[in-house]
């Protein structure tokens, strides 16, 4: 059974270093991964180079404001949820946050019980919209049941392996590397060089390509994986090339 997060990914941007850490160690034990900053500029770099699931923002972020960061995300037309946390209880300021593109609003301090009920119902609300599932190439991956198909056939994936996947998924047409994935798969930025990494690709390389006349899942030698649909064929001497796994791509 997965647990309130499962695969899904969090961005955390709250200042006070000890709720800071309260908070991502909760998360985590409810099987969040979070990424977790306390600046607002450092919150907007992260929100527009990676991609989450829901966005928690407190609204005093030295730097820029989290209303500030809320209003740049949902300029850009991103549909991530966004939960604001404030120690402000004004009618104002609930307004203030609402009207800057926030999902929801809680205000300190608050039970770590309701923070995880708030996620799960704006979570939950993400993924019954149309973009729930992540598609490359025929691999579509349903990221609210959790299962994977590529074409008419149905791959099954441990827990562990979905993530990794979904990762990929996320940047498909990017090459992801070990150090990033370590982190944001492993939540273990040190252990870049564990051999776990090509256990689980060479797995999911197996499940994913292994019978296809066409791979999606690319290892590329001393940079990362990239997870992309084949390009239109352009005559015999594309072949050679893409056979080799070789890209120039820089590496996330």
């Amino acid at each position: 059974m997965i647990r309130d997060g499962g695969s899904m990914r969090l961005l955390l941007a709250e200042d006070d270093r000890q709720l800071r850490t309260s908070i991502v160690r909760g998360l985590r034990e409810a099987s969040y991964t979070v990424e977790q900053t306390g600046t607002g500029t450092q919150a907007l770099a992260l929100a527009e180079a990676e991609s989450f699931d829901a966005i928690i923002l407190d609204v005093l972020l030295p730097g820029m404001s989290g209303l500030l960061v809320c209003r740049a995300i949902r300029a850009r037309d991103e549909r991530v949820p966004i939960l604001l946390l404030t120690a402000l209880d004004s009618v104002e300021q609930r307004i203030a946050g609402l009207d800057e593109g926030a999902d929801d609003y809680l205000t300190k301090p608050f039970d770590f019980g309701e923070l995880l009920a708030r996620l799960r119902a704006l979570t939950r609300r993400q993924q019954e919209s149309p973009t729930a599932s992540l598609v490359v190439g025929d691999l579509v991956i349903d990221l609210r049941r959790h299962s994977v198909h590529r074409g008419p056939r149905e791959i099954v994936l441990t827990a562990k392996e979905f993530n990794f996947l979904v990762h990929l998924a996320r940047h498909a047409g990017s090459v992801v590397s070990r150090a990033d994935l370590m982190t944001h798969v492993w939540e273990d930025s040190r252990n870049t060089y564990s051999n776990i990494i090509d256990v689980y690709a060479s797995r999911l390389r197996r499940k994913i390509d292994e019978g296809e006349e066409q791979a999606l899942f690319t290892t590329v030698r001393g940079s990362g994986f990239i997870l992309e649909a084949p390009e239109p064929a352009r005559g015999a001497a594309a072949a050679p090339r893409r056979a080799a796994g070789v890209r120039a791509r820089r590496p996330r």
